[in-house]
């Protein structure tokens, strides 16, 4: 399996452990992830203001990767969903496809139907398999309990991903969690927005957003909130501080990228997993399972 990995734009600055733990799971299973250093933002920032241009961005980039021969495994939930709209929108409508096209012949490309999106947890849930990624776990996890959060555009609008998970009640993330041999524990509010789409329109209620999760979360006493997008580890994590401080409370809960999860039960070291760049140090889970 090889494909174009795709970054986005908050992963390389605010997401390195994310990035880190995919490749280092990658290698494991024999994936392959190419760089094209042509890649740019897949346009989610603007699309409520300008979705002709959120279009043009987005096909720039399915254009490159076409050009390579590649399908794209993208990190973030956002360009999961963006990249794959578009695609979807310009394999089925001709005449949007040549508008298009007539804007990227100025920098010399051109979209071309067939390049496949997927997330990189769907990859592993699809493509890897559950079978296989159980017959690479080395490490006993069992002691270990976590909560998943899938984010909102991991499963929605469901149409564009052949809705091969079921958007009201999903469990894809939750059977790749329980595949290391940890448990995975539902909790109230699952499908909740973290609240990262409206944290620079009303910090207040995307911060109360992220405050309702995390006391579901934190009330069943599980190790970690276990993500699979950038933006919802900010609002959970990287936030989780401001949370505390405004609200008088405190939470201490981790938050691990998923594969920084499944690398620890493939025996991977704290280092290659990136947690060294975890905000809210997992020790007391590591040490629970013997990572110093």
């Amino acid at each position: 399996m090889k494909y174009a990995l795709f970054l986005g734009c908050t992963i390389p600055v605010r997401g390195q452990n994310y990035e880190m733990s995919a490749r280092a799971v990658a290698k494991v299973l024999d994936i392959g992830l190419v760089d094209l250093d042509d890649f740019s933002c897949c346009g989610f920032p603007v699309k409520a203001t300008d979705r002709h241009d959120t279009t043009v961005m987005a096909a720039r980039n399915l254009a490159i990767a076409a050009a390579e021969g590649l399908d794209i495994a993208t990190l973030c939930n956002a360009c999961t969903g963006v990249l794959t709209e578009t695609e979807k929108e310009l394999a089925g409508n001709e005449a949007l496809r040549n508008e298009v096209n007539a804007e990227l012949k100025k920098i010399g490309r051109e979209y071309k139907p067939g390049v496949k999106v997927k997330h990189f947890s769907r990859i592993l849930y699809e493509d890897v398999g559950l079978d296989k990624l159980k017959d690479k776990v080395t490490r006993d996890l069992g002691a270990l309990s976590f909560s998943a959060h899938y984010g909102c555009h991991y499963l929605r609008p469901k149409e564009i991903y052949e809705c091969f998970d079921d958007a009201e009640n999903p469990h894809t993330l939750d059977e790749l969690i329980r595949v290391t041999g940890a448990k995975s524990v539902d909790y109230m509010g699952k499908l909740d927005c973290c609240g990262g789409a409206i944290l620079g329109v009303d910090e207040g209620i995307a911060l109360r957003m992220a405050k309702n999760k995390l006391d579901s979360v934190t009330a069943n006493k599980v190790d970690a909130l276990v993500t699979i997008c950038p933006f919802c580890t900010i609002m959970y994590e990287d936030n989780q501080k401001k949370i505390e401080a405004k609200y008088e409370c405190y939470y201490g809960l981790p938050t691990l990228y998923y594969p920084q999860l499944l690398g620890l039960a493939f025996g991977l070291d704290r280092k290659s997993l990136g947690f060294r760049l975890n905000k809210v140090k997992p020790d007391d889970l590591l040490a629970k399972i013997g990572v110093e």
